[in-house]
């Protein structure tokens, strides 16, 4: 597990890499897919910490929450500032204040 700094940057160079994923599904209780984030431009820093957490962790409880929230650093205070800046941070702020888990589903493919 990593040791996140205060630096959301310094953090991602940490992560294991998205190469290979097309994108990550974010399931809920009954499977449904609540929430997806593409391999793309200005997602790729999202998709490594929830890649990372999915390896990490067996769900997407409050414990994995809150240790992401650590990982993207300086925008987890944005996300609280500015709630809908960031809707991946968002994601886990709800986790982490007791919101329903979810399962993690990395899909394989190009990216």
């Amino acid at each position: 597990m990593i040791h996140p700094t205060a630096t959301f940057k310094d953090n991602l160079r940490q992560l294991p890499t998205v190469d290979g994923v097309q994108r990550i599904d974010l399931m809920d209780a009954t499977g449904a897919v609540v929430a997806s984030i593409e391999n793309q431009p200005g997602k790729q820093g999202s998709l490594a910490v929830y890649h990372y957490l999915r390896q990490r962790f067996e769900t997407l409880d409050a414990k994995a929450a809150e240790h992401g929230l650590d990982v993207f650093a300086e925008h987890t205070a944005d996300a609280r500032n500015r709630p809908g800046a960031h809707p991946n941070v968002d994601r886990l702020l709800a986790i982490a204040a007791g919101g329903a888990p979810l399962s993690i589903d990395v899909i394989a493919g190009d990216g």
